[in-house]
């Protein structure tokens, strides 16, 4: 072994000398050698030269490309980087400006383009389709039309656009593609008017491609098709089944479908599974031909980005996201608007998250907040904030284990659960929590921190722990006849929420308003909540491995990631808890009954 240390570190040396900095710049040219002086023009040119270990900086200005990497690193410490310089502002768009419009009457205005102007992929004779996609009887383009960088609503004919302001419709032939628009009392000649020409802005078109950060950009206008479980997931960026990727502090925004995906590739299937039948075969493929376990895929970073804007999901991913962290990222404006549906929209929509972190994220004014659908195991959900959202949180046919702590949930609709062998705690319920529900299905679960498959389970409903949680709504009562056994204790009642059956150490305060209220200052985020004095009577336990137990299907334990021993002993902010004796809710010894607490942003993401 001693021999081996100065082979690996000569071997670690020659890596870092043989790296190089890639520059692009406008000015540049893809005929020059990319360096600061002599930059290329294109990402995508520097993307086919770098080598693991390379950086890709990126000069201010806006480019216009697919970034289709070649090739990945290959480890952690030898990954391929492509980075917006300091300081400067980069966008990469997926869309193409066009111009030359005719007015056709009072604002509406055509523009005809060849179809070759949009290569081999145009996107207004592509219609969204795929495995649990509802059309509403009607087509949609994966195509847009952006009014000074806005998106206009897709409508099914001409007399729609001439009635509606701020639409569009879109027919093609064997030669052209001709695009009418609404765009009311401006001129689009004179405006700036973009249409989407390519199906992502950055993403690998083979898996495998690991080990890539991507970091600092402004990434817009992506003609993305619907990111099935059951199919390759393309989105605006997105891994295509791979590992170890970091995507962090870019502003990801207006994909026709989803803004980043973890998910799967080819290989297993592309939207011929529509069953939960089909989708366990899925899976079963993964596990043979793709090599779905932790050596290969996953472990990906996508941290303090702000994704908006999409038409689906903010972030999804089938399989592909196990071993994951999901940090600090701002997400909303997800499925607003609309004029289609399915079964993969949310803020955050991951089927088989498999030991993830979803960690201090703030989503608001999504179709759902987060979507935990299928084999949720090992996955730790904690200090998010949720508001403003129909619905906060759905566990969906999971065995558990899976733990929820420390969260904020401020939306009406707080949890849906259709799961077993959760636990909750420590967190602020605003509004209604709705389950235990039986589900028929039969769904697979896990080896404790794996991908092996140990059998499929139905639903019975229940088997969840509720510990030193604060509800303001409905309460846990629903959940007392559970087929399940359940494990309860520490909860605080307000507002008329009602406790659980078996419940000994809680406190009940029916006619107790906590008023909570969320205020906006800029770009910072307010709690405003009101706290009964009893709570300092409480005597809490410490909720960790020992008290939680094992989930009943699966016989795991709940502990972290790598097995050790889990302990909730930090609160929404970090701050310690005290070990003896824990405050209920998420913040530990708030002192004052009365609490104006900053929220959003938090400087623990990291």
């Amino acid at each position: 072994m001693k021999r081996l240390i100065p082979t690996l570190t000569i071997a670690l040396i020659a890596s870092l000398i043989h790296a190089r900095e890639y520059h692009v710049a406008l000015d540049g040219t893809d005929m020059n050698e990319g360096s600061a002086s002599k930059p290329l023009k294109t990402i995508s040119a520097a993307a086919a030269a770098a080598q693991p270990g390379d950086i890709i900086i990126v000069h201010e200005g806006t480019y216009r490309e697919r970034i289709n990497p070649p090739r990945g690193g290959t480890s952690d410490r030898n990954r391929i980087t492509y980075q917006a310089a300091k300081d400067e502002k980069v966008s990469i768009k997926g869309s193409e400006i066009a111009t030359g419009w005719t007015r056709v009457e009072s604002g509406v205005w055509k523009i005809t383009r060849p179809n070759s102007f949009f290569g081999n992929y145009n996107p207004y004779k592509d219609v969204i389709t795929g495995d649990w996609f509802h059309r509403k009887d009607r087509d949609h383009h994966t195509g847009e039309v952006y009014l000074n960088g806005k998106a206009l609503f897709e409508e099914v004919s001409l007399d729609k656009v001439k009635q509606k302001k701020l639409s569009w419709y879109c027919q093609t032939d064997d030669k052209n593609t001709y695009i009418w628009a609404n765009f009311t009392d401006q001129e689009p000649n004179k405006e700036q008017v973009e249409i989407n020409a390519r199906p992502a802005v950055f993403y690998p078109d083979k898996p495998g491609r690991n080990y890539i950060t991507v970091r600092g950009f402004i990434m817009r206008h992506a003609a993305t098709q619907w990111a099935a479980p059951t199919a390759e997931q393309i989105a605006l960026i997105g891994v295509h089944w791979s590992k170890g990727w970091i995507i962090e502090n870019n502003v990801i925004s207006d994909s026709k479908c989803v803004g980043i995906t973890l998910g799967k590739d080819r290989s297993s299937g592309h939207n011929n599974a529509e069953s939960a039948g089909g989708y366990n075969n899925v899976v079963k493929l993964a596990l043979e031909a793709g090599g779905w376990s932790k050596k290969n895929i996953g472990s990906h970073i996508i941290r303090n980005n702000t994704i908006h804007d999409c038409g689906a999901a903010g972030i999804c991913g089938s399989m592909g996201a196990i071993f994951s962290q999901i940090t600090g990222n701002h997400i909303y404006n997800i499925n607003q608007k609309k004029p289609f549906s399915g079964y993969e929209q949310a803020g955050i929509k991951f089927h088989a998250p498999i030991d993830v972190l979803i960690k201090n994220n703030r989503i608001h004014d999504t179709n759902k907040g987060i979507w935990l659908d299928w084999m949720t195991q090992g996955t730790r959900v904690t200090a998010n904030l949720l508001y403003n959202n129909p619905q906060d949180l759905f566990l969906e046919v999971n065995h558990g284990p899976f733990v929820i702590d420390n969260n904020l949930f401020l939306s009406g609709n707080n949890i849906t659960e259709w799961s077993e062998g959760g636990a909750y705690a420590h967190n602020l319920f605003r509004g209604s929590i709705n389950g235990p529900t039986k589900a028929g299905r039969q769904t697979p679960y896990h080896k404790a921190h794996s991908t092996e498959i140990k059998g499929l389970s139905s639903i019975k409903g229940g088997d969840n722990r509720f510990h030193n949680n604060i509800v303001t709504s409905n309460g846990l009562n629903r959940y007392n006849n559970a087929e399940s056994p359940m494990l309860v204790n520490g909860n605080v009642y307000l507002k008329k929420a009602k406790p659980f059956k078996g419940e000994t150490d809680f406190v009940n305060e029916a006619e107790f308003n906590p008023q909570i209220e969320i205020i906006e200052e800029g770009n910072a985020i307010y709690l405003s909540l009101v706290l009964p004095e009893c709570l300092t009577d409480q005597k809490n336990q410490l909720v960790k491995t020992e008290l939680l137990g094992k989930a009943r299907v699966t016989g795991a334990k709940f502990e972290n990631p790598d097995g050790s021993p889990l302990t909730i002993d930090s609160d929404y902010f970090g701050k310690k808890r005290n070990k003896q004796n824990p405050s209920a809710g998420p913040f530990e010894n708030p002192e004052k009954e009365s609490l104006k607490l900053k929220v959003w942003p938090l400087h623990t993401a990291r």
